[in-house]
């Protein structure tokens, strides 16, 4: 059996779960009575940790949120999870977490075991990141805040945003949910005036003060938001749009597409219409070759011109059949 200190530690573990630990549960995991649990639970109390009690046949103990941050309890692959991810912060797009990511990253490997330690260490010294192909808009942590914080609330927003064609605009939505794709933050809301669900841009939002008042929550748009950002923000972007017919099934096209790709529309059980675009033709054209599938293109122009130069390009760098 555990001695007394030993067994606190452990259940303060439990309880930092997000769930509620009935105490018989709770007095199987460590193996003791109920009684001692109730004993437990009042010491921790004592100690200032705000343990919640519900009744009911879904109530239990939880810790509840205090004055000050209890002391954060991980085994081995969190505290090597959380180390990782704190080290990524400290490099990512989001402007004021660097040094606080860093800070907390130097705290957290000061107090891991060596077995750990050196793990993490192993990590850092073994591994590199390639920088993105292309400048990565910065994200200010402040707005960034303000966003899900009036997500949360219910509140509605209005900020000045720069458009896709660099237009400045003012917008007045209520917001749903930041999404973050890649290195780039999203806003998904429903834009009041033009009474329709939008796309935003975080790194393109200025936020006005104060919120606007609380509103009601919409039923959001499409039904997995992050294909919904992913088909929205791809069709926004693209400079050349393309209407492909496919000869297969669509499902067979849908799992050679990603959706910031373009969206597949069945015809029957062995056409299909794949709707996709790109910054060039070439782009479009490299997607297409990779459905390993005949199809069809009839529009843009430049894209059905880019890909007979091709058929001649490919027919040109290959041998006739032999015979």
């Amino acid at each position: 059996m555990m001695d007394t200190s030993a067994r606190l530690l452990r259940l303060l573990s439990l309880l930092q779960t997000p769930r509620a630990w009935p105490g018989s549960e709770l007095a199987e995991r460590l193996g003791v009575s109920g009684r001692t649990v109730r004993n437990d639970i009042d010491r921790l109390r004592e100690l200032g940790y705000p343990v919640d009690a519900t009744r009911g046949t879904t109530g239990g103990y939880r810790l509840g949120a205090g004055a000050a941050m209890p002391p954060l309890l991980l085994d081995d692959e969190e505290a090597v999870a959380v180390t990782v991810a704190l080290r990524t912060a400290a490099q990512g797009s989001v402007p004021g977490t660097e040094e606080t990511s860093l800070r907390a990253l130097g705290k957290l490997e000061q107090v891991l075991p060596s077995r750990l330690r050196r793990r993490v260490r192993a990590l850092a010294a073994y591994t590199v990141a390639v920088p993105a192909d292309r400048p990565v808009p910065v994200v200010s942590a402040d707005v960034l805040t303000t966003l899900v914080s009036a997500c949360r609330d219910r509140e509605r927003l209005r900020f000045d945003y720069l458009d896709h064609a660099g237009s400045p605009t003012r917008r007045t939505v209520e917001p749903y949910r930041a999404v973050n794709w890649g290195r780039r933050w999203y806003l998904v809301a429903w834009d009041v005036e033009r009474e329709d669900w939008r796309t935003f841009r975080v790194d393109r939002i200025r936020p006005r003060t104060p919120a606007g008042p609380r509103f009601p929550p919409r039923e959001p748009p499409g039904g997995d938001l992050a294909a919904y950002v992913s088909r929205r923000v791809s069709g926004a972007a693209w400079r050349h749009h393309a209407r492909v017919t496919v000869h297969a099934p669509a499902a067979a096209v849908i799992e050679r597409i990603n959706p910031a790709v373009g969206t597949v529309e069945a015809l029957d059980a062995d056409t299909c219409v794949l709707v996709t675009g790109g910054d060039t033709v070439q782009t479009i054209a490299v997607h297409l070759g990779m459905l390993d599938c005949d199809f069809e293109v009839t529009e843009p122009a430049e894209l059905v011109d880019h890909l007979r130069r091709l058929a001649g390009r490919y027919a040109r760098s290959t041998p006739p059949p032999a015979g």
